[in-house]
């Protein structure tokens, strides 16, 4: 591991807003009394890299809570360090394996998802591994509050396609849905927020799509 990462990697553990493996478990069915210190909903960005999406959202609606949830924590340090320096107080970072998500937050306890330029997994025998799986989609249902949504907004057409698929086979509600955001009626403030990859695909002339689904 580079000089940079190990760096990084020791930063993050004096962090306040970042939880790494087991010490997130404390917070599970807390995170708003205990980190917060409020009863604002809380709302995840999943795979959510150097947490772009994450201290956008929190920067626009101070009356909520946003956690961004990783593995690797040298690019959760970006935007932690970005919630610290800027004095972010509704901005935290949780490093785990989203697949154990269950673990760390309380049947619920989440408003609201979202899965931005996450890894596709393209190869069949990675499927599983894909964000909008039907057993990560089983997963969020539980965390979710009633009528909560996820959003899935990506440059790869084929966990587009995928995910659209899973919506409709599992009968979930579609809220909003286009195969190309910026020439459609959806890209306002919000979907607007662009993270490094995104102006990269852009810059490409690559479309953009998004989804908004919930369970009920």
């Amino acid at each position: 591991m580079g000089k940079d990462k190990l760096r990084k990697f020791a930063e993050i553990d004096t962090f306040p807003n970042v939880y790494q493996l087991h010490l997130g478990k404390v917070m599970k069915g807390k995170w708003a009394s205990d980190h917060f210190k409020n009863n604002h909903p809380v709302v995840l960005e999943l795979a959510c890299g150097k947490g772009e999406y994450a201290v956008n959202l929190a920067k626009l609606f101070p009356e909520k809570n946003f956690v961004g949830v990783d593995l690797k924590g040298n690019r959760i340090w970006r935007g932690a360090r970005t919630g610290v320096d800027e004095g972010i107080q509704n901005l935290a970072f949780l490093r785990i394996q989203i697949e154990d998500i269950l673990e760390y937050f309380a049947p619920g306890e989440i408003d609201e998802i979202w899965i931005t330029f996450a890894d596709p997994q393209p190869q069949e025998s990675r499927e599983k591994k894909r964000l909008t799986f039907p057993g990560f989609l089983d997963k969020y249902k539980i965390l979710l509050t009633p009528g909560g949504k996820v959003n899935l907004k990506t440059d790869n057409d084929g966990l587009y396609a995928y995910t659209c698929e899973k919506v409709a086979e599992l009968k979930l509600v579609t809220h909003k849905n286009t195969d190309h955001l910026y020439r459609s009626e959806f890209a306002d403030e919000v979907l607007s927020i662009k993270t490094h990859y995104e102006r990269i695909y852009l810059k490409h002339d690559k479309n953009i799509n998004y989804i908004q689904f919930s369970f009920s």
